[in-house]
């Protein structure tokens, strides 16, 4: 990490320290190996081993205890910074499982928290359906009682680690509520239990597992509910709260990497009789990019602090941090491919990964639009 994480006050010793064993673990780890964009599924699986037995996946994996919010993000913008898809691997973990952390049976979340933190076992959540994207409480999916068993039905869209998740957390329509709303509860469903599929794998534009999942007449033990019936919205919300400032933290560790390539690359190329880094043009970017870097860590870094020291109100806080945060990294980075110019263009240069990358961030775990509605709401309840 750099000097900022030692000069903020948000921070205790342990977290410092994490904050350089995470970056020490991704020179190392992690570095050598995002030159490669084959084999997306097989290298996941073996950064969850790594992270696992790097102990990483205990900060993510909330088996006893509230996750530590600010440790989440430290180390998924450690990640970031090196690798998109491990600070994926390691960040499923935590979304695949808070839900059942929080409301399943206990005999049921011993078993799969304690494989998820220990690598045995890759976690998926499963909300985003063709028809429901945003609109968490639109989803089609049905699950029906039927004895000692819910049978689930319907399909389940743009799933990160479709595939190669051996559990799913599954949110699905229990019944209607008076509105016409969907009653949602949530499920944990094994990868391998009949009923269960994996219809499709995606291409995106950045290596990502992900795909899309079906249900037909899938029975799940009614012990295998998380929480109550009608329980899944809230769940659900509550898991995409808690970790919507980690997303923006994601953003930063791009953005970190992006200023460093762009500095880096601006002290060493020569145009015009003199290097870039001494073009007053370039001298702006580069302030810029600085700048909004810090300004979104600080939003990030302060959500989260908020969130770990039990300020009741930090959804808004939450949603700038996400907002701000994977935008100013979207100019960031932009930014840095301009400063590489035709350079930048080229396959295999760190920004034009980075370039790839960061789109995404913009868009899952609630759109910039959605962030904006959730700021403007919290602020008219204030």
């Amino acid at each position: 990490m750099d000097q900022l994480i030692d000069q903020l006050p948000f921070f205790s010793a342990e977290h410092r320290t994490l904050a350089r064993v995470i970056a020490k673990f991704a020179e190392v780890e992690i570095e050598p190996h995002e030159i490669e964009e084959r084999d997306v599924e097989e290298r996941t699986r073996q950064y969850v081993q790594a992270l696992a037995q790097a102990g990483a996946l205990e900060y993510v994996v909330a088996k006893e205890s509230e996750l530590n919010l600010r440790a989440v993000c430290l180390i998924r913008e450690g990640l970031a910074y090196s690798s998109a898809l491990a600070d994926l691997a390691f960040v499923m973990q935590g979304l695949g499982t808070y839900a059942i952390s929080r409301a399943a049976p206990e005999h049921v979340r011993d078993f799969w928290l304690t494989r998820a933190a220990q690598g045995k076992a890759i976690a998926a959540f499963a909300v985003t359906e063709p028809e429901a994207g945003s609109d968490v409480a639109a989803i089609q999916t049905t699950a029906q009682r039927d004895g000692d068993a819910y049978v689930i039905n319907g399909r389940k869209r743009f799933i990160s680690n479709a595939g190669i998740a051996d559990f799913y957390t599954v949110f699905a329509r229990t019944g209607t509520r008076e509105g016409g709303r969907a009653a949602i509860s949530a499920f944990v469903v094994g990868s391998r239990m009949e009923g269960f599929s994996v219809v499709e794998r995606t291409s995106l534009m950045s290596p990502h597992p992900i795909g899309e999942i079906e249900f037909k007449n899938c029975r799940v033990p009614a012990e295998d509910m998380v929480g109550n019936e009608g329980d899944g919205f809230g769940l659900a919300m509550e898991t995409l709260d808690l970790f919507r400032p980690s997303v923006g933290a994601a953003a930063c560790g791009m953005a970190r990497r992006a200023l460093d390539e762009a500095l880096r690359y601006a002290s060493t190329r020569k145009q015009f009789g003199k290097l870039l880094v001494e073009h007053q043009l370039v001298q702006e970017k580069l302030a810029d990019m600085a700048t909004e870097l810090d300004a979104a860590r600080l939003l990030v870094y302060r959500a989260a602090y908020l969130r770990d020291t039990g300020v009741q109100r930090v959804k808004r806080a939450a949603s700038e941090a996400k907002l701000f945060a994977t935008e100013a990294a979207g100019r960031i980075i932009d930014s840095a491919v301009q400063i590489h110019g035709g350079t930048g263009l080229v396959r295999g240069c760190v920004v034009e990964r980075l370039y790839r990358e960061i789109r995404a961030l913009r868009i899952y775990e609630g759109t910039s639009e959605i962030q904006k509605l959730v700021i403007a709401g919290q602020l008219m309840q204030e």
